[in-house]
Order: structure tokens, then sequence, then C-alpha cells
């Protein structure tokens, strides 16, 4: 009898199982743009009148000492109705010569800006002040006449340097005088004065530069000690300040008067201060 193997199934070939192909990552199809340049401001809540405000422009700003402030001009250029009602701390008289022109004009605000032509706000305009008196005294035949006039030749041309002129500004520390002209400016007070020296005392004070003219403290105490210098002209005034345009006087200059100016100032201050 012949030996057979057993047969037996054939092996199973392994075969590895099968999987989902891998699936390939591609980028989302959404749109990416750039935001758009055309930039529309929402309608919603504004109205259909709204518009952006104007730029205002501020120019530049001078170099003034750090205790200036800029005064803030609130009424004409020859009063205020609205600061008649304060009291005032100087009145100021423009003279030419021995001439008053026009009226006194008070000063309410605690800076007061006193040019010839309106260059911008208000203030004390001598030019309009100048001509309210020329055709006042046309109207009244028996006016002054150089009022009516147009003044001397010297006058004429140390107005027409005025300028922009001067600022008073009252301080803790006194009155200052800023010169804002294009030409200099002297002037004089009781506390400018030298004590020790008899002579009248008056100071120069260039285009762009200030100077105390007034000191409280200085005049508080002169006037407790009774302390009165030598007025070589008219009744004296311990309370006033004299600034002319252009022109000195003195002992040092040729006008021994300030009368003998072309143009000049004369500021009364008023001691209730």
């Amino acid at each position: 009898m012949t030996y057979q193997r057993p047969t037996r199934d054939p092996p199973v070939t392994y075969q590895r199982p099968t999987r989902d192909p891998p699936v390939t990552y591609q980028r989302p199809t959404c749109d990416l743009q750039r935001p758009s340049c055309d930039y529309q401001r929402p309608t919603s809540d504004l109205p259909e009148t709204h518009q952006d405000p104007p730029v205002t422009y501020q120019g530049p700003t001078c170099d003034l000492p750090e205790t200036y402030q800029r005064p803030t001009y609130t009424g004409s250029s020859l009063g205020s109705s609205s600061g008649s009602l304060r009291t005032h701390w100087c009145s100021v008289a423009y003279w030419e010569q021995r001439t008053r022109v026009g009226r006194l004009y008070p000063a309410h605000d605690p800076a007061l800006s006193i040019f010839y032509h309106l260059p911008q706000g208000t203030g004390l305009c001598l030019g309009q002040l100048h001509a309210n008196a020329y055709h006042s005294q046309r109207g009244d035949p028996g006016g002054h006449q150089h009022a009516g006039g147009r003044g001397s030749t010297s006058a004429q041309l140390s107005r027409s340097k005025i300028g922009f002129g001067i600022i008073l500004s009252q301080e803790e520390d006194g009155v200052w005088v800023y010169n804002r002209s294009q030409q200099p400016i002297f002037v004089h007070s009781p506390t400018l004065e030298d004590l020790g020296d008899r002579g009248l005392i008056v100071e120069r004070v260039l285009p762009g530069y200030s100077l105390r003219v007034f000191d409280y403290e200085r005049s508080s105490w002169m006037a407790q000690h009774s302390v009165k210098p030598d007025v070589p002209e008219g009744p004296w005034d311990p309370h006033s300040i004299r600034i002319s345009f252009g022109k000195g006087w003195g002992p040092c200059y040729s006008r021994q008067f300030i009368t003998s100016c072309p143009c000049w100032l004369e500021v009364l201050l008023n001691t209730h201060r």
C-alpha cells in the first residue's frame, strides 16, 4: 500500500488589509483678498449734513517770558461793553506832543494790546482813535487846530512805525511792557527812579524785549516812607507810567520833557486793584 502525504489546504497568502487612501490636504477655497483701500465712513449713525470739522491753523508762538499770558480779547478796538461792568486796573491816554488825542481808554483785562493798525483781536487802536478825533474835530469848527489836522511831520513818522505797538500786562509783581513795534520805546515810572540820583531816569526798551515798568512792592515802600523823587516837569503822580514811541526824553536826550515827544502814552494805574 503506497503511503501518500495527506493533502492540506494551500496556505492562505496574507494580504494587508486595505485602507482608504489618505486624504490629500488642500487649502480652503475661500477668497482671501486684501481689504479694500477705499474706506467709506459708515452712514448709519451720521446725519446727512455731517461734515468733518475744519482743521484750525495755529500760528507760531513767539518767545515771551514765562510770566507772560496771552491776552484774551473780548471787546472792540475802542472798548468792551461787557468789560464796562468790571473795575479797570488802568486808564490810557494817547498824546501827540502837548495835545491829547481821543478819550481815556479804561483797561479791564489783565493784558492790554496797544497798536496803530488793527492786526487781530482787540485792544486800543491808536489809528482808529486818531481818525475818530480827526472826524469829530472836522464837525467842530472851534476845535483845536492840531487835533483837526494830521499832526506834525514827526508825529506822522512815529505813528507809521508803531505797527503792532506794545502790550501792557498786569502781573503779580507789577506791570510789564512788551515792545512789539518796529522801533524802541522809552519808559518812565516812579518805581524806576534811583532814589540816590536826582536826575530823571528813562529806560530804553528795544523791539522784541520787555521790562517791568512798575513795581507794586517798591511803590508801597515809597508810599510808606513818603519818598518822592525830584520831578523836573509838571505834577508828580506816584501811580503813573509814561511811554514814548521812538523818541526819548530827559537829561540824556535833546528833548528835556515828554511833551516834546511826537507820540506817547500816559498810563494811569488804578490804586484799588
